[in-house]
Protein backbone atom coordinates (compact mmCIF):
# COMPACT_ATOMS: atom_id res chain seq x y z
CA UNK A 1 0.00 0.00 0.00
CA UNK A 2 1.29 3.47 -0.92
CA UNK A 3 2.19 6.01 1.74
CA UNK A 4 0.48 9.40 1.60
CA UNK A 5 3.14 11.28 -0.37
CA UNK A 6 3.30 8.64 -3.11
CA UNK A 7 -0.52 8.45 -3.18
CA UNK A 8 -0.72 12.25 -3.50
CA UNK A 9 1.64 12.18 -6.49
CA UNK A 10 -0.40 9.47 -8.22
CA UNK A 11 -3.66 11.37 -7.63
CA UNK A 12 -2.21 14.58 -9.07
CA UNK A 13 -1.04 12.65 -12.14
CA UNK A 14 -4.18 10.51 -12.68
CA UNK A 15 -7.11 12.63 -11.43
CA UNK A 16 -7.75 14.43 -14.73
CA UNK A 17 -7.86 11.12 -16.64
CA UNK A 18 -11.08 10.21 -14.83
CA UNK A 19 -12.88 13.52 -15.45
CA UNK A 20 -15.74 13.65 -18.01
CA UNK A 21 -14.85 15.02 -21.45
CA UNK A 22 -16.40 18.45 -20.84
CA UNK A 23 -13.90 19.10 -18.03
CA UNK A 24 -10.80 17.83 -19.85
CA UNK A 25 -9.80 21.30 -21.07
CA UNK A 26 -9.82 22.81 -17.59
CA UNK A 27 -6.58 23.09 -15.68
CA UNK A 28 -6.43 21.65 -12.18
CA UNK A 29 -4.73 23.28 -9.22
CA UNK A 30 -3.37 21.49 -6.15
CA UNK A 31 -3.00 23.66 -3.08
CA UNK A 32 -2.50 23.40 0.67
CA UNK A 33 -5.21 24.82 2.89
CA UNK A 34 -5.59 25.30 6.64
CA UNK A 35 -8.91 23.72 7.57
CA UNK A 36 -10.20 23.62 11.15
CA UNK A 37 -7.79 21.49 13.22
CA UNK A 38 -5.79 20.22 10.24
CA UNK A 39 -3.84 21.12 7.12
CA UNK A 40 -5.01 19.41 3.93
CA UNK A 41 -4.19 19.17 0.21
CA UNK A 42 -7.02 20.22 -2.07
CA UNK A 43 -7.71 19.83 -5.80
CA UNK A 44 -9.82 22.38 -7.66
CA UNK A 45 -10.09 24.01 -11.06
CA UNK A 46 -7.43 26.64 -11.65
CA UNK A 47 -8.86 30.00 -10.64
CA UNK A 48 -8.37 32.57 -13.40
CA UNK A 49 -8.92 36.32 -13.11
CA UNK A 50 -11.82 36.17 -15.56
CA UNK A 51 -13.43 33.25 -13.82
CA UNK A 52 -15.54 34.49 -10.90
CA UNK A 53 -17.21 31.19 -10.14
CA UNK A 54 -16.53 29.28 -6.95
CA UNK A 55 -14.78 26.07 -7.89
CA UNK A 56 -15.40 22.71 -6.18
CA UNK A 57 -12.61 21.35 -4.00
CA UNK A 58 -11.89 17.76 -3.03
CA UNK A 59 -9.27 16.81 -0.44
CA UNK A 60 -6.55 14.30 -1.18
CA UNK A 61 -6.28 13.49 2.56
CA UNK A 62 -9.90 12.25 2.57
CA UNK A 63 -9.23 10.23 -0.57
CA UNK A 64 -6.25 8.62 1.14
CA UNK A 65 -8.40 7.59 4.13
CA UNK A 66 -10.75 5.79 1.72
CA UNK A 67 -7.82 4.22 -0.13
CA UNK A 68 -6.35 2.88 3.14
CA UNK A 69 -9.69 1.26 4.02
CA UNK A 70 -10.32 -0.27 0.59
CA UNK A 71 -6.81 -0.71 -0.89
CA UNK A 72 -8.48 0.08 -4.24
CA UNK A 73 -6.85 3.02 -6.03
CA UNK A 74 -9.06 2.99 -9.13
CA UNK A 75 -12.30 2.89 -7.14
CA UNK A 76 -11.02 5.66 -4.87
CA UNK A 77 -10.25 7.86 -7.89
CA UNK A 78 -13.61 7.13 -9.53
CA UNK A 79 -15.57 7.96 -6.38
CA UNK A 80 -13.55 11.13 -5.77
CA UNK A 81 -14.04 12.36 -9.34
CA UNK A 82 -17.76 11.57 -9.14
CA UNK A 83 -18.04 13.70 -5.99
CA UNK A 84 -15.96 16.44 -7.63
CA UNK A 85 -18.23 16.52 -10.70
CA UNK A 86 -21.41 16.61 -8.60
CA UNK A 87 -19.93 19.55 -6.70
CA UNK A 88 -19.09 21.27 -9.99
CA UNK A 89 -22.67 20.82 -11.20
CA UNK A 90 -23.89 22.40 -7.98
CA UNK A 91 -21.33 25.18 -8.36
CA UNK A 92 -23.35 27.62 -10.45
CA UNK A 93 -26.29 27.45 -8.04
CA UNK A 94 -24.10 28.22 -5.02
CA UNK A 95 -22.04 30.85 -6.82
CA UNK A 96 -25.20 32.76 -7.73
CA UNK A 97 -25.98 33.10 -4.03
CA UNK A 98 -22.63 34.66 -3.15
CA UNK A 99 -22.90 38.41 -2.67
CA UNK A 100 -20.20 39.35 -0.22
CA UNK A 101 -21.08 43.03 -0.55
CA UNK A 102 -24.48 42.39 1.06
CA UNK A 103 -23.66 39.72 3.61
CA UNK A 104 -23.70 41.55 6.93
CA UNK A 105 -26.87 39.79 8.09
CA UNK A 106 -25.30 36.37 7.32
CA UNK A 107 -22.12 36.63 9.40
CA UNK A 108 -21.99 34.12 12.28
CA UNK A 109 -19.64 32.80 14.99
CA UNK A 110 -17.65 29.61 15.06
CA UNK A 111 -15.48 28.42 17.94
CA UNK A 112 -12.20 26.62 17.19
CA UNK A 113 -9.27 25.44 19.27
CA UNK A 114 -6.53 28.09 19.45
CA UNK A 115 -3.47 25.84 19.87
CA UNK A 116 -4.52 23.46 17.10
CA UNK A 117 -5.25 26.28 14.62
CA UNK A 118 -2.39 28.76 15.06
CA UNK A 119 -1.54 28.92 11.35
CA UNK A 120 -5.16 29.31 10.27
CA UNK A 121 -5.83 32.00 12.87
CA UNK A 122 -2.95 34.09 11.54
CA UNK A 123 -5.00 34.67 8.39
CA UNK A 124 -8.45 35.31 9.82
CA UNK A 125 -10.03 37.92 12.11
CA UNK A 126 -10.54 36.32 15.52
CA UNK A 127 -10.64 36.85 19.27
CA UNK A 128 -9.65 34.48 22.07
CA UNK A 129 -12.13 32.84 24.44
CA UNK A 130 -10.24 30.81 27.07
CA UNK A 131 -8.29 28.17 25.07
CA UNK A 132 -10.59 28.72 22.07
CA UNK A 133 -10.89 31.39 19.41
CA UNK A 134 -13.97 32.97 17.86
CA UNK A 135 -13.79 33.09 14.05
CA UNK A 136 -16.41 34.25 11.58
CA UNK A 137 -18.23 32.72 8.61
CA UNK A 138 -20.62 34.00 5.95
CA UNK A 139 -23.60 31.68 5.55
CA UNK A 140 -24.24 31.36 1.80
CA UNK A 141 -27.13 28.91 1.98
CA UNK A 142 -29.13 27.39 4.84
CA UNK A 143 -31.67 24.73 3.91
CA UNK A 144 -32.86 21.25 4.83
CA UNK A 145 -30.54 19.91 2.11
CA UNK A 146 -27.50 21.36 3.86
CA UNK A 147 -25.59 24.54 4.50
CA UNK A 148 -22.89 26.35 2.56
CA UNK A 149 -20.58 28.87 4.19
CA UNK A 150 -17.30 30.69 3.66
CA UNK A 151 -14.73 31.43 6.34
CA UNK A 152 -13.93 35.15 6.57
CA UNK A 153 -10.24 35.80 5.94
CA UNK A 154 -8.38 39.03 6.62
CA UNK A 155 -8.51 40.16 2.99
CA UNK A 156 -12.27 39.57 2.82
CA UNK A 157 -12.83 41.56 6.02
CA UNK A 158 -10.69 44.38 4.61
CA UNK A 159 -12.63 44.43 1.33
CA UNK A 160 -15.89 44.61 3.31
CA UNK A 161 -14.47 47.38 5.49
CA UNK A 162 -15.24 45.40 8.66
CA UNK A 163 -12.98 45.22 11.71
CA UNK A 164 -12.92 42.22 14.04
CA UNK A 165 -15.05 44.24 16.47
CA UNK A 166 -17.58 44.89 13.69
CA UNK A 167 -17.68 41.17 12.85
CA UNK A 168 -18.19 40.25 16.51
CA UNK A 169 -21.11 42.66 16.87
CA UNK A 170 -22.76 41.42 13.68
CA UNK A 171 -22.28 37.76 14.60
CA UNK A 172 -23.67 38.41 18.10
CA UNK A 173 -26.95 39.46 16.49
CA UNK A 174 -27.03 37.05 13.54
CA UNK A 175 -25.97 33.73 15.08
CA UNK A 176 -28.88 33.31 17.52
CA UNK A 177 -31.30 34.34 14.75
CA UNK A 178 -29.96 31.97 12.11
CA UNK A 179 -29.07 29.20 14.58
CA UNK A 180 -31.34 29.45 17.65
CA UNK A 181 -29.87 27.86 20.78
CA UNK A 182 -31.28 24.51 21.93
CA UNK A 183 -30.77 22.93 25.36
CA UNK A 184 -31.99 19.34 25.83
CA UNK A 185 -31.37 16.62 28.35
CA UNK A 186 -29.31 13.69 27.12
CA UNK A 187 -32.39 11.50 27.60
CA UNK A 188 -34.41 13.77 25.30
CA UNK A 189 -31.69 13.57 22.64
CA UNK A 190 -31.48 9.77 22.91
CA UNK A 191 -35.27 9.49 22.81
CA UNK A 192 -35.32 11.45 19.53
CA UNK A 193 -32.67 9.15 18.05
CA UNK A 194 -34.42 5.94 19.14
CA UNK A 195 -37.89 6.96 17.97
CA UNK A 196 -36.52 8.28 14.67
CA UNK A 197 -35.13 4.79 14.09
CA UNK A 198 -38.61 3.36 14.63
CA UNK A 199 -38.47 2.34 18.29
CA UNK A 200 -41.81 2.81 20.12
CA UNK A 201 -41.56 5.71 22.61
CA UNK A 202 -42.60 3.57 25.58
CA UNK A 203 -39.81 1.07 24.86
CA UNK A 204 -37.24 3.87 24.45
CA UNK A 205 -38.39 5.43 27.71
CA UNK A 206 -38.06 2.12 29.54
CA UNK A 207 -34.55 1.60 28.15
CA UNK A 208 -33.35 5.08 29.06
CA UNK A 209 -34.77 5.22 32.57
CA UNK A 210 -34.76 8.39 34.65
CA UNK A 211 -31.45 10.09 35.40
CA UNK A 212 -31.08 11.71 38.86
CA UNK A 213 -31.51 15.48 38.69
CA UNK A 214 -28.06 16.14 40.14
CA UNK A 215 -26.44 13.84 37.53
CA UNK A 216 -28.42 15.07 34.54
CA UNK A 217 -26.41 15.85 31.42
CA UNK A 218 -27.57 18.59 29.05
CA UNK A 219 -26.77 18.96 25.35
CA UNK A 220 -26.28 22.57 24.24
CA UNK A 221 -26.30 23.29 20.51
CA UNK A 222 -28.65 24.92 17.99
CA UNK A 223 -31.57 23.83 15.83
CA UNK A 224 -29.31 22.67 12.99
CA UNK A 225 -26.50 21.28 15.17
CA UNK A 226 -23.96 23.33 13.16
CA UNK A 227 -21.21 25.28 14.95
CA UNK A 228 -23.38 24.79 18.04
CA UNK A 229 -20.48 25.02 20.51
CA UNK A 230 -20.64 28.81 20.05
CA UNK A 231 -23.90 28.67 22.01
CA UNK A 232 -21.85 28.87 25.21
CA UNK A 233 -20.98 32.45 24.25
CA UNK A 234 -24.56 33.38 25.12
CA UNK A 235 -24.66 34.01 28.85
CA UNK A 236 -28.47 34.30 28.90
CA UNK A 237 -28.86 30.68 27.79
CA UNK A 238 -26.13 29.46 30.13
CA UNK A 239 -27.62 31.41 33.02
CA UNK A 240 -31.07 29.98 32.40
CA UNK A 241 -29.69 26.44 32.56
CA UNK A 242 -27.58 27.15 35.66
CA UNK A 243 -30.62 28.53 37.47
CA UNK A 244 -32.66 25.50 36.43
CA UNK A 245 -29.96 23.16 37.74
CA UNK A 246 -29.45 25.34 40.84
CA UNK A 247 -25.66 25.40 40.65
CA UNK A 248 -22.65 26.40 38.59
CA UNK A 249 -21.99 24.26 35.51
CA UNK A 250 -19.14 22.23 34.12
CA UNK A 251 -19.10 22.34 30.32
CA UNK A 252 -17.71 19.44 28.29
CA UNK A 253 -16.63 20.31 24.71
CA UNK A 254 -18.30 17.50 22.81
CA UNK A 255 -17.42 18.93 19.36
CA UNK A 256 -17.48 22.16 17.36
CA UNK A 257 -21.20 21.47 16.92
CA UNK A 258 -22.29 20.98 20.52
CA UNK A 259 -21.21 21.05 24.15
CA UNK A 260 -22.47 19.14 27.18
CA UNK A 261 -23.22 20.61 30.60
CA UNK A 262 -23.57 19.08 34.07
CA UNK A 263 -24.00 20.48 37.54
CA UNK A 264 -20.68 21.52 39.05
CA UNK A 265 -21.76 19.84 42.30
CA UNK A 266 -20.65 16.24 42.56
CA UNK A 267 -18.27 16.10 39.57
CA UNK A 268 -14.48 16.35 39.47
CA UNK A 269 -13.31 18.41 36.46
CA UNK A 270 -10.10 16.45 35.80
CA UNK A 271 -12.08 13.21 35.67
CA UNK A 272 -14.44 14.83 33.18
CA UNK A 273 -11.42 15.97 31.15
CA UNK A 274 -10.12 12.38 31.02
CA UNK A 275 -13.48 11.31 29.63
CA UNK A 276 -13.46 14.10 27.02
CA UNK A 277 -9.97 13.16 25.81
CA UNK A 278 -10.95 9.52 25.42
CA UNK A 279 -14.11 10.38 23.47
CA UNK A 280 -12.28 12.93 21.30
CA UNK A 281 -9.52 10.54 20.31
CA UNK A 282 -11.77 7.54 19.66
CA UNK A 283 -15.15 8.84 18.53
CA UNK A 284 -14.88 12.42 17.20
CA UNK A 285 -13.39 13.27 13.81
CA UNK A 286 -10.29 15.47 14.08
CA UNK A 287 -11.94 18.30 12.14
CA UNK A 288 -14.84 18.35 14.63
CA UNK A 289 -12.85 18.30 17.89
CA UNK A 290 -13.04 21.46 20.00
CA UNK A 291 -10.94 21.04 23.15
CA UNK A 292 -9.68 18.53 25.70
CA UNK A 293 -10.33 20.92 28.60
CA UNK A 294 -13.35 21.41 30.85
CA UNK A 295 -15.00 24.80 31.37
CA UNK A 296 -16.71 26.27 34.41
CA UNK A 297 -19.76 28.53 34.18
CA UNK A 298 -20.14 30.72 37.28
CA UNK A 299 -23.79 31.63 37.63
CA UNK A 300 -23.05 34.54 39.97
CA UNK A 301 -20.41 36.09 37.71
CA UNK A 302 -22.18 34.92 34.52
CA UNK A 303 -18.81 33.94 33.10
CA UNK A 304 -17.18 30.92 31.43
CA UNK A 305 -13.60 30.10 32.50
CA UNK A 306 -11.29 27.10 32.22
CA UNK A 307 -11.77 24.50 34.95
CA UNK A 308 -8.79 22.35 33.90
CA UNK A 309 -5.31 22.80 32.49
CA UNK A 310 -4.36 19.32 31.30
CA UNK A 311 -1.25 18.85 29.12
CA UNK A 312 -3.42 17.77 26.17
CA UNK A 313 -3.53 21.16 24.47
CA UNK A 314 -3.50 19.80 20.92
CA UNK A 315 -6.29 17.69 19.48
CA UNK A 316 -4.33 15.32 17.24
CA UNK A 317 -2.24 13.58 19.89
CA UNK A 318 -2.24 12.67 23.56
CA UNK A 319 0.49 13.70 25.99
CA UNK A 320 1.43 10.67 28.05
CA UNK A 321 1.50 11.14 31.80
CA UNK A 322 4.88 10.89 33.46
CA UNK A 323 5.38 7.49 35.01
CA UNK A 324 6.51 7.14 38.60
CA UNK A 325 9.58 5.01 39.24
CA UNK A 326 10.67 3.19 42.37
CA UNK A 327 14.43 2.81 42.32
CA UNK A 328 14.64 0.47 45.30
CA UNK A 329 17.02 0.88 48.22
CA UNK A 330 20.24 2.68 47.56
CA UNK A 331 23.44 0.66 48.06
CA UNK A 332 25.11 1.17 51.38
Amino acid sequence: MMNYEIFKGVVIEKFKDYLPEKYKDKELEVFEINKVNRKVDGITFLRKTSDVSVGPTIYINDMYDIYRRTDDLEETLKNAVSLFVRSAEKNNEVASMVDFNNCQDKIVFQLVNTEQNKEMLAGVPHREFNDLSVIYRVMIKISDEGTYSAKIHNDMADSLGLSEEDLFKLASVNTPKLFPVTIKTMNEVMMEIFTKDGMPPEIAEMMLGAAPEDRMMYVISNERNIYGASSMLYTDSMQELAEKVGSDLYILPSSINEVLAVSADGFEPNELADMVVEVNMNQVKLEERLSNQIYHYDKDLRKVTLATDTPNKRLDSIVAEKKLFYDGEKSR
